[in-house]
């Protein structure tokens, strides 16, 4: 075994055991690129400017600036870093480990190879290894092989040579993901991390490249083009101004301000932090964005894909009715009668001796607390083999050896379809069955059938249909819908999404699970096998109409998603186990649960919900509008506001004017810019009528024509208003006048903050609004303060109008902005 300094040491070699993740950028890297901002450029090549003017005053103060900007855009950094490094914060699984002779719990992250690890019944392996030690123990493997029964491991103390492919009976290999369902052990650790089985699906995954979003593509275009459209304007004010004025330093000066002002590097900012904070509020919720873009598909979801067993059910299977040829029981209403007790004790025989899966704890309940005595002596028992499930076979039979006897003893539970070949019923005979178990399925129960044979003794047959099979009886299994689920199902409706219940429940079992879900009095149900004879076409127009698809298996789930998306629908699917990973990857967004999902589920999937609740998606959705909805907002505000700080910028060239805005007045603009964009806009609460509107159109543009105008419209106001502040007071001296315009453009900014957020209790966007009067206020009217600001008090009759009308022009074309427009 390992000391714990060799462990340190082959820790530092090989790397974590986790899948790979990307580096989070340190505090110097995020500096760095801060640092090459255009903005700070900008900023920083005024102040050289200042400097040669010989204006040291004007220089320091633009330094001042430079260092709050660098402050406010690192901070707002390093809070989007936490953000979203929480997001993937999900939880921290641990690993006990034998080091230096003892026993320690660490996290599994914290394991290398050759560390020897203790295994124990409902332990999750950590890390591939090969048991050397143990007693009955046995694996869930479903997880990589996709085989449902588990499989019993032998210890082997020699290394061996590790087989090319994971998973199999009597081997001494246990891989990473899967679970001990049985016995306890150690093993040694031969893989770690991506090394690993499950690394390696994890990685495969990870090589699909993540192409920019179509917001992140169209304000990537926008920003080109007032970046395009701004340098051209910048050179036309620097030759204007250098030509008419003979003053090429000042003329440098005018065209760095308007570089700054028009600019728009707000944009891809808005987009990083309303994606990682709206992130981080769903994860408040119990949802986990893995990719914080997934919010810009969130508000246009047409179709929901959900599972039933634990997302629209509580997961908490219980065996609620016992039938046989002549006797209908229902389990609560007291002693089992003999004629149903054979159905639990089979059900119990066809169930694994330490079961996991939810049906078989249930027989294993059952069997404990009315069957007791019945029961307790099949611990005794040895298990000869078992058949798995199968697509071809819906059915698990496990075959047992009596303790003291030669002969086996052979029980079978599965599908109804599948008990009733086993047994080789006749057409007659199988019918009244059949009819029982539509009849139990119909009560929205899970319908499964048992059967027993004996066999004198071995060899055993390859194929269980060459066991002599006979009908036991029906077990019907409930697991209660949750609470929340009508009401989550009723809020999709009303928001326009479909809802798609995909499950291996029987048709009749899935039916009345969605009545009582509200899919509606008669839900469309449809049977995955159908399904599987449709072509392309086909099957997309099928699917615009179900609500329910049942005896599913998960490899239709990607040909669902692929389906749908091919008929224009933004798709979100729910998955858990490692089969679900393409459909996941596939669908607009993927949805994995926390609760019961494999990390090959959640690493391929958008979104986690940590409660495995179906509510908590629609939760998910109700957020992704309002993230969306701000995301408009903000970006509206930001187009409103550089129309006039570009305008003052070009009106003293147009006009004759001097310098209106030099560059440490569009820097405090930006502090009020900023802040405004990313905080102020991201917490306004949600429109009231979100969840009652249809999903918006995905291929709908953000910046559309009417929304610029409109936008470009409220710019203008304010710019009229700053123009004739600064017009009307030039006679008070320029000074004056440039504080008055400076004091309109600020409080107009504010009163564009109103306009466009769209109204509701927000004190976020209050506070800024007030900080950022009050700010200008002092100032305007304390003449230290305006002397840094090449600023002059002016009569306070004149000094609170231009406040007073800036804000107010603002908010008047606030309320002339159509309902659509403040959406």
């Amino acid at each position: 075994m390992l000391t714990g300094a060799e462990a340190e040491a082959r820790l530092a070699r090989d790397g974590p055991n986790a899948l790979p993740a990307d580096r989070q950028r340190n505090v110097f890297r995020q500096l760095f690129d801060v640092l090459r901002e255009p903005m700070l450029l900008l900023l920083v090549g005024a102040a050289v400017l200042y400097i040669v003017l010989g204006d040291a005053v004007e220089a320091a103060v633009l330094g001042m600036w430079v260092v709050a900007m660098i402050a406010l855009n690192v901070v707002q950094e390093r809070r989007t870093e936490r953000a979203i490094a929480a997001l993937k914060d999900l939880t921290s699984p641990k690993a006990l480990v034998i080091r230096d002779g003892a026993r320690s719990s660490i996290p599994s992250a914290g394991l290398v190879a050759g560390d020897r690890i203790v295994l124990g019944e409902g332990d999750r392996v950590p890390a591939d290894a090969r048991l050397v030690d143990g007693a009955n123990v046995t694996c869930d493997e479903s997880l990589l092989t996709g085989e449902s029964v588990p499989v019993r491991k032998v210890a082997q103390p020699d290394e061996g040579v590790t087989p090319e492919n994971p998973g199999g009976e009597d081997l001494p290999w246990v891989w990473s993901g899967t679970l001990v369902v049985g016995g306890h052990g150690e093993a040694v650790v031969h893989a770690t991390g991506p090394r690993t089985e499950l690394g390696r699906i994890g990685k495969s995954l990870q090589s699909i490249e993540q192409v920019p979003t179509r917001l992140q593509a169209e304000t990537r275009r926008m920003v080109m083009v007032f970046a395009t459209i701004g340098l051209g304007a910048c050179l036309f004010l620097v030759i204007g101004f250098g030509v008419t004025r003979g003053d090429w330093l000042q003329a440098l000066l005018a065209g760095i301000a308007l570089a700054m002002s028009a600019i728009p590097e707000e944009f891809p900012v808005v987009l990083t932090v309303f994606y990682a904070l709206g992130a981080r509020r769903m994860a408040t919720r119990r949802v986990i964005t893995r990719r914080v873009a997934t919010v810009e598909a969130l508000g246009a979801t047409t179709v929901l894909c959900t599972d039933k067993t634990g997302t629209l059910t509580e997961n908490r299977m219980r065996v609620a009715r016992l039938w046989s040829r002549g006797t209908d029981h229902r389990v609560e209403a007291g002693p089992l009668p003999e004629p149903v007790r054979s159905i639990v004790t089979t059900g119990v025989l066809a169930s694994a001796q330490h079961p996991f899966d939810a049906m078989e704890l249930a027989y294993q309940r059952l069997g404990a607390s009315h069957l007791a005595e019945t029961v307790a002596p099949y611990a005794a028992w040895e298990e000869v083999r078992d058949y798995p499930l199968s697509p071809e076979r819906l059915a698990v039979v496990h075959v047992w050896r009596t303790p003291g006897s030669d002969g086996l003893v052979v029980a079978a539970k599965g599908a109804i379809e599948a008990i009733v070949s086993l047994c080789r019923m006749p057409k007659d005979v199988a019918e009244p069955v059949l009819a029982q178990a539509e009849a139990m399925a119909a009560a929205g129960l899970r319908v499964l059938g048992v059967a027993r044979a004996s066999i004198a003794a071995e060899p055993l047959p390859e194929d269980p249909h060459d066991f002599a099979f006979a009908f036991v009886g029906l077990t019907g299994l409930l697991d209660p819908l949750r609470a929340s689920v009508p009401g989550a199902i009723a809020a999709c409706h009303t928001a326009g999404v479909r809802v798609i219940m995909v499950t291996g429940d029987a048709p009749a079992t899935a039916r009345a699970i969605a009545i009582e879900a509200g899919f509606g009095p008669d839900p469309d149900v449809v049977a995955g096998a159908e399904l599987n004879a449709l072509d392309g076409p086909a099957l997309q127009a099928r699917l615009r109409t179900v609500d329910v698809v049942a005896r599913a298996v998960p490899s239709q789930k990607l040909r669902i998603v692929q389906a749908l998306k091919a008929d224009a629908q933004v798709v979100a699917m729910t998955g858990d186990g490692v089969n679900d990973a393409p459909a996941l990857r596939a669908a607009d967004i993927g949805v994995a649960m926390g609760g019961r999902g494999t990390d090959v589920a959640r690493e391929a999937a958008a979104l986690v919900i940590t409660d495995d609740d179906f509510a908590s998606i629609v939760v998910g959705i109700e957020e992704g509008r309002r993230i969306h909805a701000n995301l408009r907002r903000a970006t509206a505000f930001i187009l409103a506001v550089h129309v006039p700080a570009v305008g003052l910028s070009i009106a003293p060239v147009l006009f004759g004017w001097p310098l209106i805005l030099l560059p440490f007045h569009v820097a405090f603009l930006e502090l009020v810019i900023d802040p405004a964009c990313s905080i102020a806009f991201e917490a306004q609460p949600a429109p009231e009528d979100s969840m009652r509107r249809p999903p918006r159109d995905p291929a709908a543009p953000l910046f559309s024509r009417r929304r610029i105008l409109v936008s470009s419209l409220h710019g203008f106001a304010v710019l009229a208003v700053s123009v004739g502040a600064f017009w009307l007071s030039e006679p008070l001296g320029e000074p004056v006048a440039r504080g008055l315009a400076f004091a309109a453009i600020v409080s107009g900014n504010v009163g564009l903050i109103e306009a466009h957020r769209g109204g509701g209790w927000n004190p976020v966007a209050y506070g800024l609004g007030v900080a950022a009067l009050a700010t200008v206020a002092l100032i305007l009217f304390v003449p230290v303060l305006g002397g840094f600001f090449a600023i002059a008090p002016p009569p306070l009759w004149a000094g609170l109008t231009a406040l007073a009308t800036g804000w107010c022009t603002a908010r008047v074309m606030g309320w002339a902005v159509t309902a659509e427009e403040r959406r």
